[in-house]
């Protein structure tokens, strides 16, 4: 019996062909298997067939546990290719299949970690230990099929050790393409932050002894370029964050171990689990009452993004130094990629640094950490990136138009949707600035490239002047096909019901701007959602943007505008005269804006509520990093209780957001900043699951989500989850994609689906 075999899905570059040539071995079958130019996998075999029976049905039961199988084709006929064994022949450049993939970048395996530690083994202290369980994949790829001439392991030739180790059917590095040693493999080395060499035997751990020291590194890894120093010393956190221009935004750290995270957060079983997965990405977790880090790196915030050493590099750091844990922020100039080339690190960020830690393996693909935090025992992405990207999300369905989706501005992704299996790329970031709009686009045509995909529409935010949108123009006018814009919280609730497999709910879509379609500011939404459009049905209070963008970076703009009415408004303001750049005369003028009726633009966003309570109570007068006032806001928030017990106050289907507002800038001096935190999300979570409830009855619609940065906050989630739940109806909110805009690509992406099929 002969048959013919396709495979696709992840099944390069996680050992699937060593895998198959024991299988077909153990099962007495002759042919071969070879990799194929669209990340899938061709398989011939001779036998009985039975023997062949049984070979099938150990792919799907047997296959490597990095590997995903998304679709198997059998072929069989009675033509013999006289195969007298099973070979792994050399790959094929064929396109003959939509939708397979490489593998993400995959933490370093505890068989490779025992190796690292072993005085006894050739790849002991070797930073870039790795075989086909673990190590740099996506990273690494230049063009399909994944082979070691198409990464950046080509210039490496292997010695004679790994190249025994790659052809031994029995060895678990057969056939690893990442397969090095010291002797033929990349090399570490220090330099100055002018590119001097500093020679050292040793130099991954005299880097850690550096970073104990408090100087500041450059840390070359899989992905780009982390800058690091110690946790424990204010001064480096001092010189980082004006170097960098970051007065509070957070960074996050990589931890020796589990153990020691324990000393300074806490840690559920759920969070540990994550922590310790093969993908190692940052997990946002509260601070424990001993915590003893340095207050630099999380400002006013209650929790702290925390990761595990990943790679050989990391782990030999920590090595003879007692320093619990080191910052490891992505190095990149502000809203730009992360940057990833030697020479480009030198230029651009040497004077941030004291030190690099270079090797010389080239990155393929940029690809920042990712970035979630656990509601309650599930998952919330913050930012879905290496460890996870590019592996799809599978759809319950499959879908009739394979589509596109570029993304809204800020922290954007792109997203392919490829019959049952949605391509959601590595995080992208502010596409404002030009770097990172190329970015994009080399990612969109990355992307295009690895899924085989043949786009048939093209879809991007509603805004007409978000370069996002041009984007989309440009690669659609490439593709001959039609764009699709997408209203932003159509978009956000999109994405909420392709994860779920939804065809109708009610999306709550709270966030801090998104392009209505009346031309307005939106950001307080409750949609009614079906695969046949949305429609409003119900939304915060318009309030005034005093100075229109000025108003979301200083929130104590969005409170004048909000509390205009109230009679000690301007005694008020004169006390916060020195958070004002132009002080009296920009009070004044605010007053005069406000007196004189003139036309001022307006926002229905929950983000900018949050942002003018934050205010109000002294916790943020500036956002010098997305979601500032709202995030310190909720830290407050973690240590109060609901005492104003507002209930919400709705008329046509608005929810006042005034009367809140007012309340807490009254009870500011006689109750606890805590407690009105608590109080603000309180009645803002409670007045949009009201006003869902209320369209859910209705219409009749028995399901509801949650859907926007917004979502974020754990309290105000869980707060709507509590009083949707007590009316008997379905509550969703994200597990697979992150509710803010990172996510929005895949909504855009689903819009376009349905207006392609109906083409």
């Amino acid at each position: 019996m002969h048959a013919e075999i396709k495979v696709a899905g992840i099944v390069q570059g996680v050992g699937f062909r060593p895998f198959i040539y024991r299988l077909a071995n153990e099962n007495n079958l002759s042919g071969y298997i070879r990799n194929l130019g669209d990340a899938g996998i061709e398989i011939v075999v001779e036998g009985r067939q039975k023997n062949i029976e049984c070979f099938l049905e150990d792919i799907n039961e047997k296959k490597p546990p990095l590997s995903r199988i998304h679709k198997t084709i059998v072929h069989y006929t009675n033509q013999q290719g006289n195969f007298t064994k099973f070979e792994i022949l050399k790959s094929a450049p064929n396109r003959r299949l939509e939708g397979s993939i490489i593998p993400p970048d995959i933490a370093i395996c505890t068989t490779c970690l025992k190796e690292l530690r072993n005085p006894r083994n050739p790849r002991h202290d070797y930073f870039f230990i790795t075989c086909t369980d673990c190590g740099p994949r996506y990273t690494t790829i230049q063009q399909l099929p994944y082979d070691r001439q198409h990464t950046t392991m080509q210039e490496f030739v292997m010695c004679r050790f790994c190249a025994k180790e790659y052809k031994d059917p029995k060895n678990r590095r057969f056939h690893a393409q990442t397969v090095a040693c010291p002797k033929c493999g990349p090399q570490a080395y220090l330099t100055t932050n002018e590119g001097q060499p500093i020679p050292h035997h040793d130099p991954i751990r005299e880097a850690g002894r550096l970073l104990e020291k408090g100087y500041i590194l450059a840390l070359k890894g899989y992905g780009g370029f982390h800058i690091a120093t110690a946790t424990t010393k204010d001064e480096p956190l001092l010189r980082l964050r004006q170097d960098k221009h970051r007065s509070e935004k957070p960074f996050a750290i990589m931890a020796r171990n589990l153990e020691t995270i324990r000393e300074f957060a806490t840690v559920s079983p759920e969070e540990a689990e994550v922590l310790a997965s093969h993908a190692k990405p940052i997990v946002l977790l509260e601070k424990t009452k001993k915590y003893f880090l340095s207050e630099l790196i999380s400002p006013a915030l209650h929790n702290i993004g925390v990761m595990l050493p990943y790679t050989g590099l990391h782990v030999l750091l920590f090595d003879q130094v007692r320093e619990p844990a080191y910052v490891m922020t992505s190095a990149n100039p502000p809203n730009e990629p992360i940057v990833t080339d030697n020479a480009e690190a030198l230029k651009r960020i040497g004077s941030q640094v004291d030190y690099f830690l270079f090797h010389n393996r080239q990155i393929a693909q940029r690809c920042d950490d990712s970035v979630l935090r656990l509601h309650n025992k599930k998952v919330c992405f913050i930012r879905r990136s290496r460890g996870y990207v590019p592996e799809p999300i599978k759809l319950k369905q499959p879908l009739s138009k394979c589509t596109l989706g570029i993304g809204a501005e800020e922290n954007v992704t792109a997203c392919i949707l490829l019959q049952d299996k949605a391509f959601v790329s590595q995080y992208v970031g502010d596409v404002k600035k030009v770097r990172t709009y190329q970015y994009l686009e080399k990612v969109v045509r990355h992307l295009v490239a690895l899924t085989n995909a043949k786009i048939s529409m093209v879809a991007c935010d509603l805004h007409p002047r978000f370069a996002t949108t041009k984007l989309a123009q440009k690669i659609a006018a490439e593709l001959s096909c039609q764009v699709l814009p997408v209203q932003h919280h159509h978009a956000h609730t999109l994405s909420l019901m392709g994860e779920h497999s939804l065809d109708e709910i009610i999306g709550i879509a709270c966030d801090g701007y998104g392009y209505g379609a009346d031309g307005r500011a939106w950001g307080g939404e409750v949609l009614h959602c079906s695969k046949n459009g949305y429609r409003r049905v119900g939304r915060l209070q318009e309030q005034p943007l005093i100075g229109g963008d000025l108003a979301t970076r200083y929130p104590l703009r969005m409170a004048a505008g909000i509390l205009s009415t109230t009679e000690s408004i301007e005694k008020w303001l004169q006390s916060k005269r020195k958070h004002f750049r132009h002080g009296e005369l920009e009070i004044q003028t605010m007053l005069k804006m406000l007196d004189q009726r003139r036309p001022i633009s307006t926002t229905t966003s929950c983000g900018r509520i949050l942002d003018a309570v934050s205010a109000i109570l002294n916790i943020c007068y500036e956002r010098t990093y997305q979601g500032e006032p709202a995030m310190k806001l909720e830290s407050a928030a973690n240590r109060g209780s609901d005492v104003l017990k507002l209930e919400p106050k709705i008329e046509r289907h608005v929810l006042d957001t005034t009367h809140v507002v007012r309340a807490v800038f009254e009870a500011k001096d006689k109750v606890r900043t805590a407690d009105l935190a608590y109080s603000t999300q309180s009645y803002l979570a409670k007045g949009l699951a009201h006003l869902a409830v209320e369209a859910a009855q209705k219409t009749g619609v028995k399901k509801i989500g949650c859907s926007g940065g917004v979502a974020y906050n754990k309290q105000i989630v869980l707060a709507m989850k509590d009083l949707i739940e007590k009316n008997h109806l379905e509550f969703h909110v994200h597990e697979m994609l992150p509710p803010g805009d990172g996510g929005i690509s895949f909504g855009q992406a689903l819009a376009a689906v349905g207006i392609a099929s109906k083409n």
